[in-house]
């Protein structure tokens, strides 16, 4: 029985195989491209232009280095690239992905995995550092939800949590053309690689 296509072609000329991914196939510029293009809230959000995962992306990685000073540059890197399987399937709301279950997790995964072991960190990032990106990442999620995708601040505090003032008092949302945010997610990305 032919075995059905499980690889996608990316701009860069890789086949990437979405269920058994490999880091050779994984190239920043695909990501960049992917996660600029893909929208954070369904694009059900304020603006001229979808607020991007690669957007998301920056600002949990600047979060997370405000936070954790003295994590070290991979690690920013790994909050940089935390939604990065994204890329090529998707974003959903949290109440969908627990819909989905534990398949969509799997393959999240795996892809997280090869792209990690691509730009040379773990497979596994470690709990603590995991924690860490996960609360700058609902930080995130909380200004996202209160600038750009009409939540009240008492909404925002219940599905979020409230953060820490002195954080989010600094940090605003900004709506920009994908090229724009694909050009300074893969600049990002190599400010990072050239520090480690």
């Amino acid at each position: 029985m032919k075995q059905a296509r499980a690889w996608q072609r990316m701009l860069s000329g890789r086949r990437l195989d979405l269920l058994d991914p490999t880091p050779m196939d994984i190239e920043i510029e695909d990501i960049a491209h992917g996660l600029a293009f893909v929208a954070r809230w369904n694009g059900q959000t304020k603006g001229d232009f979808a607020y991007s995962v690669a957007e998301h992306s920056l600002l949990v990685e600047r979060i997370f280095a405000i936070m954790n000073p003295a994590a070290g540059i991979r690690w920013q890197l790994a909050a940089l690239l935390h939604d990065a399987p994204e890329y090529v399937i998707g974003d959903m709301i949290s109440p969908v992905k627990a819909a989905v279950g534990p398949g969509y997790e799997a393959l999240d995964d795996r892809l997280m995995a090869a792209i990690h072991i691509r730009f040379g960190l773990p497979a596994q990032v470690p709990v603590a550092i995991k924690k860490q990106i996960k609360k700058a990442d609902k930080i995130s999620a909380w200004l996202e939800a209160v600038q750009i995708a009409g939540f009240t601040t008492t909404e925002a505090d219940k599905f979020f949590g409230k953060p820490d003032a002195n954080i989010v008092k600094t940090l605003a949302i900004r709506l920009r053309p994908p090229v724009e945010v694909r050009a300074e997610f893969t600049q990002r990305h190599a400010e990072l690689m050239d520090q480690l």
